[in-house]
């Protein structure tokens, strides 16, 4: 038997007319299927996927095993709500990311819904623990839509505009920007600086003596895949470490083998108290997780932390076979080969047109900055989203980023094939030729 799908522009209609304005979407299109790193849509065209929903499908679309071990799931239960009753599911997972992510000391974990959901419940938990409130972020991070997350995020359109007021004692730290630096300073005297920066912010905005945690993405995800010089990472660590201030790692986008290490902390040399986990942890089931030291998670009492739908057994078992499935698959060492061949592609297109400007790569973790002109570096967000448009109109999903939003990232899943990766490469070299002209 035949399913008949309703055609393309009545669910455009209908998308209109029943879901909000602001939730934005980049491809008017409307999947019916999707498998590796390519998505069919229900007109049967074909979109090569270097999105991957926002970096949540490091395992790619359908794994075999991921889908295998959800269904087993399903038909056993589907939740009874751990805080009522509790499954093993949840408990495997909590031992198994205690086990995974840095550090050897005791751990436990916490599992909850979104990425914000996990950055919030970090902030609670450093809270209860050091009886302290302030929470410090950094410019241009990105943690979430919950309002405290928002007010830890930095880009004021479109997260923040007209949703105030925010939650107070949250406080924005400097963090590097190396392509940015002034000119005829040096990397080295920049990063420098910016540590020094740093420490005098403790002095003019925010007591250290006061602050429960500061909240850092190892790279920079939402503002433009901006990686930080470890020396920069280290001494922010420390500067916690001296002052008795959890130091959270937000691992949301960069976990799971992203940035060609199962956690980009890792790179870093730095071990965090708290790290929080969601995106690729459950590839593409809603899943969270805050992983740290025992004694900081042991500190909120009975029935502080939790939440009606909070690791659910469905996306528990999807998150086990991910785990499994990065290991078997080699999927960090990929991921680092995959990270390599887009870097090369775009430098060859740098070498082509002049608007393609700093590269950035940690592991397939890559993004170029799209500028007027590279002496001045100024921000070109119309070309940005005239490429991202064109990959869109043919077949490659895209996404930009970046405070400016003259930032093209790349999150393609880490089991794309020669084949799709090549295909998705071509219509890029189109994208940026269709914008040259």
């Amino acid at each position: 038997m035949t399913t008949i799908h309703p055609s393309s522009s009545d669910l455009q209609s209908k998308r209109e007319r029943f879901i909000p304005r602001g939730v934005s979407n980049g491809n008017q299109n409307i999947a019916l299927k999707a498998t590796g790193a390519t998505v069919t849509d229900i007109d049967g065209n074909e979109w090569i996927d270097f999105a991957g929903a926002i970096g949540t499908l490091n395992v790619g679309h359908s794994h075999p095993k991921v889908t295998e071990a959800v269904k087993q799931q399903a038909e056993k239960f589907l939740h009874p709500g751990f805080n009522v009753m509790m499954y093993e599911g949840y408990i495997e997972l909590a031992e198994k990311l205690c086990r995974i992510t840095p550090g050897d000391f005791d751990k436990q974990a916490l599992l909850l819904n979104s990425g914000a959901e996990a950055v919030e419940n970090a902030v609670k938990i450093a809270r209860r623990y050091t009886k302290r409130q302030a929470v410090v972020s950094f410019t241009r991070g990105f943690h979430g839509r919950t309002n405290m997350t928002m007010s830890m995020t930095s880009k004021v359109k479109p997260y923040k505009f007209g949703f105030g007021p925010f939650a107070p004692e949250v406080y924005q730290a400097p963090y590097p920007y190396t392509y940015h630096r002034p000119e005829g300073m040096t990397e080295e005297a920049y990063v420098d600086q910016v540590i020094e920066d740093f420490r005098d912010f403790f002095v003019t905005t925010v007591a250290p003596e006061t602050v429960a945690c500061v909240v850092m993405e190892p790279v920079q995800g939402e503002g433009g895949f901006v990686i930080p010089p470890k020396k920069f990472v280290q001494a922010v660590h420390e500067f916690c470490k001296e002052h008795g201030i959890v130091f959270v790692a937000d691992e949301i986008q960069t976990g799971f083998g992203r940035t060609g290490t199962l956690f980009a902390i890792e790179q870093f040399d730095v071990i965090p108290d708290l790290i929080t986990v969601s995106k690729s942890l459950a590839a593409g089931l809603p899943l969270s997780g805050v992983v740290g030291k025992t004694e900081i998670m042991s500190a909120a009492a009975p029935g502080e932390l939790g939440g009606t739908y909070a690791g659910n057994p469905v996306a528990c078992a999807a998150a086990l076979a991910v785990i499994d499935i990065i290991k078997a698959e080699n999927l960090n060492q990929k991921s680092e080969m995959i990270g390599q061949k887009i870097e090369a592609k775009l430098r060859e297109l740098a070498e082509q047109h002049e608007f393609a400007s700093e590269i950035r790569r940690l592991g397939s973790m890559v993004a170029v900055e799209i500028v007027e002109d590279r002496l001045n570096k100024a921000p070109d967000k119309e070309k940005t989203n005239s490429i991202i448009k064109y990959a869109n109109e043919n077949g490659l999903l895209l996404l930009s980023a970046g405070i400016k939003g003259n930032v093209i990232r790349f999150l393609a899943p880490l089991v794309i094939t020669e084949k799709e990766l090549d295909k998705g490469l071509n219509i890029l070299e189109k994208a940026f030729a269709d914008v040259s002209h």
